[in-house]
């Protein structure tokens, strides 16, 4: 016998079906409907033949902004259709299916929204979906099969977070929570007065910039030692938090400019704001390294305190300026979708620190 029969073997991820893609394809076209036919008010006797939309002319305004927010719609939907066709379906034939899919897609929402009063059908929408579908789909197809059949994604989680998919879902929607324009950057657990009531300040005059800076770094170091706390012993912590932070900045610029316009993507990006970033992350290096039961203490009292503070505490009186130029459009309904993610993250993250709050430390194996 060879002496390479001894060798350790490594774990094989097979290429094969993506079932997850599948799902997430079809909750990603109900999140399209939803969006693009809420609050479903139809009026089914309004006179307007439902396929009119198809020969009726062009807008008379054409934004840019419309025009952007059809494309970049679809471009998951197309990206994710070519993930569910692999293996049976690939290349041209993935190609044919997510712009067959995402036209057929665009044309049934076109067609509904012409019963609802609120809403304009137009070919130009039309036209703008099918392109976005076609531009995700074309990024797709390049991938290799590591990625289509999902090996190389479940490889990388699991070298990340193991069996802790409930830090995984919080890891995956915590640059979602941050879309929702709020008083502070990164300021998640806004819920009003419900529970702490309202508080009047009188004449007293607050340092905003203090009071951003407090929540971005209190608030980004929490949510941080939290996700940590799901992390495999051995993942590059450092690193990942890092890429999620700056994929989180990224992704408030771009909706950033949608909803504000281009001239104000980065005027949530303040000097509290940055400052709080900063520190925090020099902060996270020195606190990844303390004990699993310090890092649990430190990440619930900071993300606690974050939460008392951005209830209690008056709102930003430039955030409120700065709602003047809010222009939410046809990203309305996507808007409160996203309000809902910014409230239940935190609630969702202690569950889940409570729940594993008594567990022996699950890295000891690892």
């Amino acid at each position: 016998m060879h002496s390479k029969d001894h060798r350790p073997r490594q774990l094989l991820w097979p290429l094969q079906a993506m079932p997850l893609a599948r799902a997430m394809s079809l909750v990603y076209a109900l999140l399209i409907v939803y969006m693009s036919l809420n609050p479903f008010d139809f009026n089914f006797d309004n006179g307007i033949s439902p396929y009119a939309w198809i020969d009726a002319p062009l807008p008379r305004f054409i934004t840019l902004f419309d025009v952007s927010v059809n494309i970049l719609a679809y471009i998951p939907f197309g990206f994710l259709l070519v993930f569910a066709a692999y293996p049976r379906w690939q290349n041209f034939v993935a190609l044919g299916i997510a712009i067959s899919l995402s036209a057929v897609l665009a044309l049934s929402v076109e067609t509904l929204q012409s019963w609802l009063p609120t809403r304009i059908p137009s070919l130009m929408d039309w036209w703008a979906n099918v392109f976005g579908g076609l531009l995700g789909a074309l990024l797709a197809i390049p991938l290799g099969p590591q990625w289509l059949s999902g090996s190389a994604l479940r490889r990388r989680f699991d070298q990340w977070f193991g069996l802790n998919w409930a830090v995984c879902a919080l890891f995956l929607l915590f640059p979602w929570s941050q879309i929702y324009p709020q008083s502070s950057w990164l300021g998640v657990g806004v819920w009003g007065h419900v529970i702490f009531g309202s508080i009047d300040w009188g004449t007293l005059v607050v340092n905003q910039i203090a009071q951003e800076m407090f929540i971005t770094g209190f608030c980004w170091l929490g949510a941080a030692l939290l996700l940590s706390l799901g992390m495999r012993a051995k993942a590059p912590q450092w690193q990942i938090l890092n890429g999620l932070l700056c994929f989180t900045v990224v992704l408030k610029t771009l909706f950033t400019a949608l909803q504000f316009g281009v001239e104000f993507s980065f005027i949530w990006l303040t000097a509290g704001a940055f400052w709080g970033m900063f520190l925090a992350t020099i902060a996270l290096r020195w606190a990844l390294g303390l004990p699993q039961r310090t890092k649990w203490i430190l990440a619930i009292c900071c993300l606690i305190g974050v939460t008392v503070v951005i209830n209690i505490m008056p709102d930003n009186p430039y955030f409120i300026l700065t709602l003047r130029h809010w222009n939410q459009g046809r990203l309305l309904h996507f808007n409160e979708l996203m309000q809902w993610v910014s409230v239940i993250w935190l609630p969702m993250a202690f569950v889940w620190m409570i729940r594993n709050a008594f567990r022996p430390e699950p890295h000891s194996q690892y």
